[in-house]
């Protein structure tokens, strides 16, 4: 299920000033539950911030594994220090659906995809983004503070 993945970068300590020319990455499971590896990199990008702090990532939705909600990863670094590294989630009601399709549906889903992961538990409700259909797929953004 395509997704695209808009984020905004702020300096919380300069008022929410937009954070140019940071490089931000993301990276998730296919739907299958699956992490490039072995020298494969799919699902996985690195973009600079343009003026406005903004950077847009076309991907899709995660799969799910193991007793973690599903998540996309996500790291800003100014230079080559990390400033911050977290996981964004999307709502179990918009995965339960999406994951009744294939090609997601070739696995049977858990019943609560989120609520069994402690770390969806503990930080779920600041990092869940809220997707709105876009095309043919879905469209989420997000703003990223950082101190």
């Amino acid at each position: 299920m395509p997704l695209r993945l808009d984020l905004h970068v702020v300096r919380a300590s300069k008022g929410c000033a937009p954070l140019a020319e940071a490089a931000v990455d993301i990276w998730h499971a296919d739907a299958s539950g699956i992490y490039s590896q072995d020298g494969a990199t799919y699902l996985r990008g690195t973009q600079t911030t343009d003026g406005q702090g903004r950077v847009s990532f076309r991907t899709i939705v995660p799969g799910w594994y193991a007793h973690i909600a599903p998540h996309v990863h996500f790291k800003v670094r100014t230079g080559k220090r990390a400033e911050v590294s977290s996981q964004l989630f999307l709502p179990e009601e918009l995965l339960k659906t999406i994951y009744a399709r294939q090609p997601y549906s070739r696995r049977k889903a858990p019943a609560h995809p989120n609520t069994r992961d402690d770390r969806f538990a503990a930080k779920g409700a600041q990092l869940t983004l809220n997707p709105v259909p876009d095309g043919a797929g879905y469209r989420a953004s997000f703003v990223i503070g950082i101190a």
